[in-house]
């Protein structure tokens, strides 16, 4: 009888052991399906996260037995993707046109003017009016406009309103005396639009609009962080846990620093240092930097403007205009700038809109850089490419950066532009993915809106949010739902050297993770626009629940 007390207590001991010795870990998700965007493509039903990162995947009950969690979100059946990664976009420009007169969508000048003048009505403090997101290809006469109309209405309180592509502004006569700007002259990589007379009529493009803009007065530090918090908010929202910062100042990043330094933000950032002559200097020197959720070590060149301003620098002249655009800098001025970079341990990536301005970036990355796989230089948008460029992304091993939203977003006015025979080989997003093997997408935000399901809408699907064009934009460059996911998750990641972090799912990365409450894998192509977000998480912390 004794050896059978013993025999029970033994079993009873050995039982009480192993079900107090389960590993500790802080969260379980589980009852899911997780898409975990792996090599494989596999998914899974749960995963264990400890100490902000992924130990283990498997499935739910296996995962419940074995370990005591802190924390257990239950998914309830939905649909769990590693947290989405915009591959271009910029912070400071969307904090400070959600505090600014939005003009997205206005369908005539009189429209803007009323936005105007509600604005004023609504902010009598301000002492100067900004706005952002006017589109003239809306209006009925599709012609750029000019002070003359702001003079009428606002001839005391300067006015300066940014084209829809931030490429080209409005300003009025108050905003040009400011600016002790009373005639036009050349402006390299620029335009100061002018009237009969000579005068400036309000019309700034690209390199020229920097002349007013460096008069508007920036946002004290407590202020600033407060807008960029604002923003976060809503990209958080959204299920956006990573963003590259596309061209920062030098001013910019060090505010970053301490924000991130004060935990002050959440979001992960990788930033691009615009390239200009003193941040290079200075960054050459400093050298790239790194924490937990703020990167620098990448440059931002710019060599054209936009096509919707007719600033994007082309092989052959406008269908619609006598003029080629422009490039920003010389061929030998950008060439100069790539060749010391190449020699550093940057990263660089170019804004290129026009085919020549991709020709142009291309060919000067071919010709100097070395080991060009292990370096990842990126052209940023790559809209418009030559026929015989397109194996130069793959031969100069060169990221396509793209945002598929231009396309939907360009399509009612740019065969204008381009006519039908260029327009073939523009947003030609499968052939780019053909040429080099992987995609990094964005939004070019706060160009087009930041939720990352617009894009990947328009990007399987090539229509706008009316569903239109039924057949889809050029649909033979439409890319499969697995490509696009993998484009604003690891493939994003490995376009910023950060694949072995974050972009999926996976054992030792960050538990960097969204929930959505639909299949975006399967669930019809008129609704992916309005899935929600369910559960925003970085490092294993929640930092949007849907209400």
């Amino acid at each position: 009888m004794k050896k059978n007390t013993n025999l029970l207590f033994l079993i009873y001991l050995l039982l009480t052991i192993s079900c107090t010795t389960n590993k500790q870990v802080d969260l379980i998700v589980y009852n899911g399906k997780v898409y975990t965007v792996d090599s494989s493509f596999s998914t899974a039903e749960a995963f264990a996260v400890n100490n902000g990162m992924i130990v283990e995947i498997g499935n739910s009950q296996d995962l419940l037995n074995r370990y005591d969690a802190v924390e257990k979100i239950d998914a309830a059946g939905k649909f769990v993707y590693p947290g989405f990664y915009d591959a271009h976009a910029h912070f400071f420009m969307l904090a400070e046109a959600m505090d600014e007169v939005n003009l997205v969508g206005s369908s005539s000048f009189e429209e803007i003017i009323e936005r105007l003048k509600v604005y004023q009505r609504e902010n009598p403090e301000k002492q100067w009016i900004k706005g952002s997101g006017w589109d003239q290809n809306l209006w009925p006469e599709k012609e750029f406009p000019t002070k003359d109309s702001l003079d009428k209405y606002f001839p005391d309180i300067p006015i300066y309103l940014s084209r829809v592509d931030y490429h080209a502004a409005l300003v009025n006569s108050a905003a040009l005396k400011r600016a002790q700007l009373d005639s036009a002259y050349f402006v390299e990589g620029g335009l100061i639009s002018a009237d009969e007379a000579g005068e400036p009529d309000g019309i700034l493009i690209d390199n020229a609009m920097g002349i007013v803009q460096s008069y508007i007065p920036k946002a004290e530090s407590n202020v600033l962080l407060k807008t960029l918090q604002r923003a976060q908010d809503s990209l958080l929202a959204v299920g956006l846990t990573s963003i590259v910062d596309a061209g920062l100042t030098t001013d910019q990043i060090d505010a970053l620093k301490i924000f991130y330094n004060e935990d002050s933000l959440v979001i992960r950032d990788y930033a691009m240092v615009a390239a200009d002559p003193a941040s290079i200097r200075q960054y050459l020197r400093s050298g790239t930097y790194e924490s937990d959720r703020f990167t620098v070590r990448s440059f931002k060149l710019m060599a054209d403007g936009a096509l919707g301003s007719r600033g994007a620098c082309l092989l052959h002249q406008y269908h619609d205009a006598p003029t080629n655009g422009f490039l920003l800098q010389s061929p030998e001025e950008l060439d100069d700038v790539i060749r010391r970079l190449a020699n550093s341990n940057f990263q660089v990536n170019t804004h290129a809109i026009g085919d020549s301005a991709n020709r142009v970036i291309l060919d000067s990355y071919g010709k100097h850089l070395k080991n060009p796989v292990d370096r990842r230089w990126r052209i940023e948008h790559a809209q418009i490419i030559d026929s015989s460029d397109f194996h130069k992304f793959s031969k100069f091993h060169i990221i396509p950066s793209v945002q598929p939203t231009h396309a939907t977003s360009d399509m009612g006015w740019a065969a204008d532009r381009l006519g039908t025979t260029r327009l073939k080989t523009a947003y030609a997003y499968k052939q780019l993915l053909n040429a080099y093997g992987l995609l990094a997408l964005g939004s070019d935000f706060p160009v087009e809106h930041y939720n990352p399901l617009y894009g990947f809408h328009a990007a399987v699907a090539r229509v706008d949010e009316n569903g239109y064009p039924s057949e889809g934009f050029q649909f033979e460059n439409a890319i499969s739902r697995e490509e696009a996911l993998k484009g604003m998750t690891i493939w994003a990641a490995f376009s910023c050297f950060q694949e072995n972090k974050r972009g999926s799912i996976e054992k030792g990365k960050d538990a960097d993770f969204v929930i959505l409450e639909e299949d975006i894998m399967s669930a019809p192509a008129d609704r992916l626009r309005d899935i929600r977000t369910i559960r925003t998480v970085i490092a294993g912390e929640t930092v949007y629940i849907r209400p």
